[in-house]
């Protein structure tokens, strides 16, 4: 059988479905190049597309809230250590740029409503404490890995480390920024960037793991049509 190659994205017309079967039985190589994991299973009817859309979303916004209540409180700075960091720029490789950063603005709209999904603070008055700066710099970050996403950063190793730190960068300059406009630029920087790079490391190396070997594996999720006559 001759083996040929295709992009699922170039056909939006096709449900979920319709994909997962590709992927599953034609036996075939799949091409998922420009896409996100998220828009494999995203259907082609628009107003299913739109519900998945808004699913996705609402899920990404709980993740992040969720991964938010696992976190240390450091003695010395006002700014603790969450998974939230990893959540965010996760789900903006997974899910892409605008449901990535719509995720963190759906979660921080909840947080500024009052529902106890911060790790510091509750209510409006976060947004201007000591974390404010990180959770705007959350948004930015899902939306540039997102972007990068999409155009195949997470696919290969190098870049999808590079892709990681440049995210956490961004929400090191808003969140580090912030936090010297309150405690001055030295103490911001012992407080708010030097303790958590560590961690940021092994996160960084973890999605460089995750993510290029999910996309091997999507990619090489196809067998042969059976034979068995029914």
């Amino acid at each position: 059988m001759h083996s040929a190659a295709f992009d699922l994205t170039a056909c939006p017309q096709y449900n979920y479905s319709f994909r997962v079967y590709c992927l599953l039985f034609l036996g075939e190589k799949i091409m998922l190049t420009g896409s996100v994991v998220a828009d494999i299973f995203r259907p082609g009817q628009k107003k299913r597309a739109v519900l998945y859309d808004a699913a996705v979303i609402l899920a990404g916004a709980m993740l992040i809230g969720l991964s938010a209540q696992v976190k240390l409180l450091l003695p010395f700075s006002p700014v603790p250590v969450t998974g939230q960091t990893f959540a965010v720029l996760m789900l903006g490789s997974l899910l892409g740029a605008r449901r990535g950063a719509a995720c963190v603005v759906l979660y921080i709209a909840e947080g500024a409503a009052g529902v106890p999904v911060f790790a510091a603070g509750l209510g409006p008055a976060a947004l201007i404490g000591p974390t404010g700066g990180y959770l705007v710099g959350f948004a930015a970050a899902a939306w540039l890995t997102g972007k990068l996403a999409e155009l195949g950063w997470n696919k290969r190793v190098h870049k999808t480390i590079l892709a990681m730190l440049l995210g956490n960068s961004v929400i090191y300059i808003f969140g580090v920024s912030w936090l010297a406009v309150l405690t001055g630029f030295k103490t911001a920087l012992a407080t708010g960037l030097y303790p958590f790079l560590a961690g940021d490391i092994l996160k960084i190396l973890l999605a460089a793991v995750l993510l290029p070997t999910g996309w091997k594996l999507l990619e090489k999720l196809s067998f042969p049509p059976s034979t068995n006559n029914q």
